[in-house]
């Protein structure tokens, strides 16, 4: 699993612990990209962080539901 966030941002704080929760309930492992580290993350994803991603493919953004990540990382 993959997590686009930004440094500062209040609704990538909140969406980076309900995926730390939930991948550590189902020992699944995430990892986050700063989008602001590269030129073309960020143009890509800029208003929309936090952008979650399962097994590559976009699963959310802004918010992110537990019970729906739990289902999407269970049946990936």
């Amino acid at each position: 699993m993959t997590v686009y966030s930004r440094t500062g941002c209040h609704l990538c704080e909140v969406a980076e612990q309900t995926i730390a929760e939930v991948c550590a309930e189902l020992g699944e492992e995430f990892v986050v990209v700063d989008v602001d580290a590269d030129p073309v993350l960020r143009e890509r994803y800029s208003d929309e962080v936090p952008v979650t991603l399962v097994d590559g493919r976009r699963h959310d953004f802004w918010r992110v539901d537990p019970q729906r990540l739990r289902v999407a990382l269970t049946t990936s």
